[in-house]
């Protein structure tokens, strides 16, 4: 599936999709419009910014940690720390995710969240890349 035109890009891991935001706005757009409650959510944590990451869930089953890691690598590479040799990301429910009245596009709030270390880097289908 082609990205362009949309506000977000897709990549597909392990037979889960994975869409990172392109800019604040499209960031609010993924966020609040296209994932679902029960879809994974990632971001670069410290409000540092960057894309926002959604794993698309349909079925709601429980989703690999290899898809989580792809997917963290990826909030990390679309974001300000990608110089970084490790960033913390985190991680959480789409339903845990909310916006401040007010708030700038792309700026949010989140909750139960679980906290990942990882490379930032470019998305690839080799496992054997990713840290």
């Amino acid at each position: 599936m082609s990205s362009k035109g949309r506000p977000y890009r897709t990549f597909f891991c392990e037979g889960f999709e994975i869409l990172v935001g392109k800019a604040a706005t499209d960031n609010d757009h993924l966020t609040f419009q296209i994932a679902q409650p029960y879809d994974a959510w990632l971001h670069v944590a410290g409000g540092t910014p960057g894309s926002h990451v959604v794993i698309r869930n349909p079925e709601r089953a429980v989703i690999p940690e290899p898809v989580v890691l792809h997917a963290a690598g990826l909030a990390a590479w679309y974001s300000k720390a990608r110089p970084a040799a490790k960033v913390e990301v985190h991680l959480c429910r789409a339903a845990d995710v909310t916006k401040v009245r007010g708030a700038p596009a792309g700026q949010v709030q989140i909750a139960r969240f679980k906290s990942l270390r990882v490379a930032p880097k470019p998305f690839t289908n080799d496992p054997s890349e990713r840290d």
